[in-house]
């Protein structure tokens, strides 16, 4: 009997500490990914992507975080970068491809599945370092249902810009939702004007970004008295409160009806469509130009996907697994669905998001469109005078000669380094 009982305590024992050993090994074997994500315009949209992902991979577990680029700036001199980092594209790409911070995708199956006309924007040394997710573009959303009522025709040059604020303000309504509370807005606004300028004085504005950076060239070499008074028209017709604008008020203006336009990029179309389910918007290049064939969407590929090369083997293999199931049709239709983003990839079919999706895609298709140069400039001078000094032109705490004197000698430091 003694010995009957040693034998099933041992039989016991045995099976606990090999059910013990099976959890162990389960556990070890849970890949934690951290992503870094920047476009915070849809969280909820995002991490229900990434769930799903989690529900379909039991095994890899994903924490989203929001780090701003100096704290990526941290990370990476501390060999500790997220696996997955969503960047913007061009300078972004290539300066981290530049370090060796991320991994050459080349050669990888999830590539072929991109859009041939997208690669260059995640290209650096004949190498793709991204998978780009986002096909955006910068123009006016406007309120159709203002512009009916108050009978503006939908403009297409500078001219019918003008007539249709002058309308708008005698009746009492801010033509443009500008924000100024931050300093990024503006960014993309002083760039997309100078590179339309660039663009009618035929100028290549890869050539541009080219001898820029070799120091033989100038930011004031395009029209700047037609840039200063893009400027000054935008200014001049935005909302009183600018200055205390973010972009949750800039689109909450919009949605309301407080404004009948505001430059942005569709992303914030999204938002605004929360606000008001009822908005009914259109989108329209910004009209720079008198020819309205000139007059095309700034659109480009916005962010993309990279993967950490200070990540380690098994971490790389569960991103490349999501990046592969992502740019796969399913991953793709949950990527619209869910993040409301239009990603470069084949196949695509933006037809169910209506409005001004289709406005974006149905104009790149017959007029074409202009790039996003500044995501080609270096990382710096974007975020910097760019930026920051644009937006105290417009709050008119800086002249407009010191602002262009800034962006010069801040890309002259850039590229001496």
């Amino acid at each position: 009997m003694k010995k009957t009982l040693v034998a099933a305590f041992a039989i016991l024992a045995s099976l606990a500490f090999s059910a013990c050993s099976k959890k162990t090994e389960e556990v070890q074997q849970t890949v934690k990914l951290r992503v870094h994500y920047y476009k915070q315009e849809n969280v909820d949209g995002l991490r229900n992507i990434f769930n799903e992902f989690e529900r379909k991979n039991p095994d890899i577990k994903i924490e989203l975080v929001v780090n701003t680029n100096e704290e990526m700036e941290r990370l990476a001199n501390e060999g500790n970068l997220p696996d997955i980092i969503q960047v913007a594209s061009y300078a972004r790409v290539k300066e981290y491809a530049s370090r060796g911070l991320v991994e050459d995708l080349s050669d990888t199956d999830f590539i072929t599945h991109v859009l041939p006309s997208s690669l260059p924007a995640v290209t650096w040394n004949r190498k793709v370092f991204a998978v780009p997710m986002d096909y955006a573009g910068i123009g006016i959303l406007y309120n159709k249902d203002i512009f009916k009522r108050l009978g503006i025709k939908v403009p297409e040059t500078f001219s019918q810009l003008e007539a249709a604020c002058k309308k708008l303000k005698a009746s009492g309504i801010d033509p443009f939702g500008v924000l100024l509370k931050e300093n990024w807005s503006m960014g993309h606004f002083i760039t997309m004007m100078h590179t339309a300028l660039l663009a009618q004085e035929g100028k290549d504005p890869t050539d541009f970004i080219t001898t820029m950076n070799a120091g033989l060239n100038s930011y004031s070499n395009v029209d700047v008295k037609k840039l200063q008074q893009m400027l000054n028209f935008y200014r001049a017709n935005m909302n009183s409160d600018a200055a205390q604008t973010d972009g949750a008020y800039q689109q909450k203006l919009f949605a309301e009806g407080k404004c009948a336009m505001m430059v942005q990029g569709l992303w914030a179309y999204v938002d605004a469509k929360k606000m008001n389910p009822r908005l009914n918007a259109g989108f329209i290049p910004f009209p720079v130009f008198e020819k309205a064939k000139d007059n095309v969407f700034f659109a480009d590929v916005d962010s993309c996907f990279v993967v950490s090369s200070q990540s380690s083997e098994a971490n790389k293999e569960a991103a490349f697994k999501f990046i592969s199931w992502i740019t796969s049709a399913e991953g793709q239709n949950l990527w619209m669905e869910q993040y409301k983003l239009i990603p470069p990839i084949k196949g695509v079919d933006v037809s169910t998001f209506g409005g001004p999706y289709v406005d974006l895609m149905s104009s790149v298709e017959r007029k074409g469109s202009m790039p996003w140069l500044f995501n080609q400039y270096p990382t710096e001078v974007f975020e910097g005078a760019c930026k920051n000094d644009a937006q105290k032109y417009m709050l008119k705490q800086e002249d407009f000669s010191v602002m262009m004197n800034k962006i010069n000698s801040q890309w002259a430091a850039a590229v001496s380094k």
